[in-house]
């Protein structure tokens, strides 16, 4: 072991012009002995004769060998990753140079006298494409799967043993500073096995392999498998101390790319146990394709997931409406990109009338999502009179702007927190599911045809002010992890499942409607914090690891914060709709009198900055007390 050590960094640091002349000495004395031992075996004795004739044709062999190999690129390849391909060129190459030799032996009267019997050649092709051969492909395995890693080098273990994770090894050899340790495998009938050069072990001894080769990653290439299966192996590993990431399908790739610039780390939504359900076109098409659609807070998490949705169904032209400026360039840019659909970017604050009216009329505006809102719990529990001018009467601005000229469908995009809420934002989006609600009353008593809706879900992975980018930020530095309850709950799904959602629930609306949004089963805090440390590669300091890991730190309730949350006000008000992850709560229409009376009186609290009137007004309207009586 430590031979084969010293010989692999004697020939790494060596230059690449030595390393040349080196090979071609090799095999210059290579051919002399495998000449020299075609005629031992011919006579079978150790010393044959030696005569002047053979040590001149000794000699010849070389001479004719060499400049064919460099021909044909036998220099050229590094050894390190010389491909299994590669003994079919050393074959053509040595059967070349075998012809050659004879064709001169025969030229020069050298064959039938004894100095060169008939039976020669054929040794001498045999022996120097073994030996050849053999001295690459074991300098191959010397470099690339010696026990010793270069300094540069992480160990890493494959998770599956399909042709794609071959295919996969053999990219990551060229590309990168990983070595691969082996592949991993279930399957009792591979282990102990080589596939492809690599051998298989058994996932269950991984502890003791880890802590043998120090792994420091596993890459799963298991897109083949189901999603439930997966889920499993990746909770089997996620404590191990390594870092977890994955590849797509080979089948997925386009090709000429490397599958070693697919590898990505497994995101916490891989772990949620959501099953998937793909779009359905007709409903997305329906609402989207030929029309023009304007979404508020085209820059935030929800808002430009939204849009690069949106642009890829063929719209007639999309609307950005954003008050942040850098936001709002960075959208537009990205969608220049992807889309041949005018795209119109429009800088304003949807508490501004007169702005909202021109981004709507301009360009006669056919659907509408209004995705702008302040969402942040605790700030909006220290600047409430802001959330409520944001998020009642910006949203009263919008919906009486599409109202008044004639949008045909209007999407609000609420929260699960409105559902009896506890804390300001949570109380402003219920106040604009109420103001929805009665825009849909009112067109229905003119009869406009028009659509008012809301779509409630709730956290999504990744967006704006939400708990994974914080705890992904923590884990970069080192920890401590902070959590204000480990034993809160929370609802989950991607941003991409929501936007698709989303617009497909548009496209289910009859006026009035709250969709809901079917998010699977809660996720406790803790849990959410200490599988995004395992998947980063890190264990959790706890009492059983007291001087490891990354600590998960309790910080206690924030002001407003729910230990649950919850979709319904009543659960058996639900009802199924035709996509199977969105449902209809049954809900009757406010009154409209009674909304246009709250109102005056919050604008009132509002305008006078009496923040105490304006929380009372807020929660008492929607039949909760002020303050709110629990934090649970």
């Amino acid at each position: 072991m430590v031979l084969t050590e010293v010989l692999r960094r004697k020939i790494e640091e060596m230059p690449r012009f030595w390393k040349r002349v080196l090979l071609i000495g090799f095999d210059v004395v290579t051919l002399i002995v495998a000449l020299w031992a075609s005629y031992a075996l011919r006579y079978a004795v150790w010393w044959p004769d030696i005569s002047p004739e053979r040590v001149f044709l000794a000699l010849l062999a070389p001479a004719i060998a060499i400049p064919i190999f460099i021909r044909m690129g036998l220099y050229r390849a590094v050894i390190r990753y010389l491909p299994d391909t590669a003994i079919w060129t050393i074959l053509k190459a040595m059967a070349i140079a075998t012809m050659i030799w004879v064709i001169l032996v025969f030229l020069m009267e050298m064959s039938g006298r004894g100095i060169v019997p008939r039976s020669i050649p054929f040794f001498y092709f045999a022996l120097g494409a073994a030996l050849i051969g053999g001295s690459r492909f074991t300098t191959k395995i010397i470099l690339s799967h010696g026990t010793g890693l270069r300094r540069d080098e992480r160990p890493v273990f494959i998770y599956g043993s399909s042709a794609s994770s071959v295919q996969l090894a053999q990219a990551l050899r060229g590309n990168g500073n990983r070595f691969i340790v082996g592949l991993l495998d279930e399957d009792p009938g591979h282990h102990g096995r080589d596939v492809g050069g690599y051998r298989v072990y058994n996932p269950a001894n991984l502890p003791r392999l880890i802590e043998q080769y120090g792994v420091q990653e596993i890459i799963l290439s298991l897109s083949t498998i189901s999603a439930d299966r997966r889920r499993s192996v990746i909770s089997k590993i996620s404590g191990l101390g390594v870092k977890i990431r994955t590849v797509p399908d080979i089948s997925d790739l386009v090709d000429g790319r490397y599958l070693a610039n697919q590898i990505r780390e497994i995101e916490i939504d891989e772990l949620l146990g959501r099953s998937f359900v793909p779009p359905d076109p007709q409903l997305i098409d329906s609402i989207v394709k030929g029309r023009v659609i304007m979404v508020t807070g085209a820059g935030g998490s929800i808002g430009s997931e939204l849009c690069r949705m949106i642009v890829q169904w063929k719209p007639e032209c999309l609307v950005l409406f954003e008050a942040n400026e850098f936001a709002l360039y960075k959208i537009e840019r990205e969608l220049a990109g992807l889309t041949r659909c005018p795209i119109v970017p429009f800088l304003g604050s949807i508490t501004h009338p007169g702005r909202v009216n021109q981004a709507i009329e301009t360009h006669k505006v056919d659907v509408l999502y209004h995705a702008a809102a302040h969402k942040h719990v605790p700030m909006l529990e220290a600047n409430a009179l802001e959330g409520i001018e944001n998020n009642v009467f910006g949203t009263l601005t919008v919906a009486k702007a599409a109202f008044e000229a004639g949008v045909g469908h209007f999407v609000l995009i609420s929260s699960d927190k409105a559902v009896r809420p506890t804390n300001v934002m949570g109380a402003t989006k219920r106040w604009a599911e109420l103001i929805i609600r009665q825009m849909a009353l009112e067109a229905e008593r003119h009869g406009t045809g028009q659509h008012f809706c809301a779509v409630r879900f709730g956290n999504v992975l990744g967006s704006n002010g939400s708990v994974v980018p914080l705890f992904k930020q923590q884990i970069a530095e080192g920890g401590p992890v902070t959590v204000t309850n480990p034993d809160m709950t929370r609802y989950f799904m991607s941003i991409q499942e929501a936007a698709e959602l989303i617009v497909q629930a548009s496209a289910l609306s009859v006026g009035g409607d709250i969709f809901l949004l079917e998010m699977g089963e809660p996720v406790r805090i803790g849990d959410l914090a200490e599988n995004m440390i395992r998947l980063a590669g890190f264990t959790v300091r706890n009492d059983e690891n007291a001087h490891g890991g990354i600590e998960i730190r309790v910080t206690g309730n924030r002001p407003g914060e729910k230990l649950f949350e919850e979709l319904f006000y009543d659960m058996a008000n639900a009802m199924a709709t035709q996509h199977p992850k969105i449902l209809r709560a049954d809900t009757k229409l406010a009154d409209h009198d009674d909304v246009l009376q709250a109102l005056q009186a919050l604008k009132a609290a509002v305008d006078t900055k009496d923040e105490q009137a304006a929380r009372a007004t807020l929660f008492r309207f929607i039949g909760l007390e002020f303050p709110p009586s629990s934090t649970t």
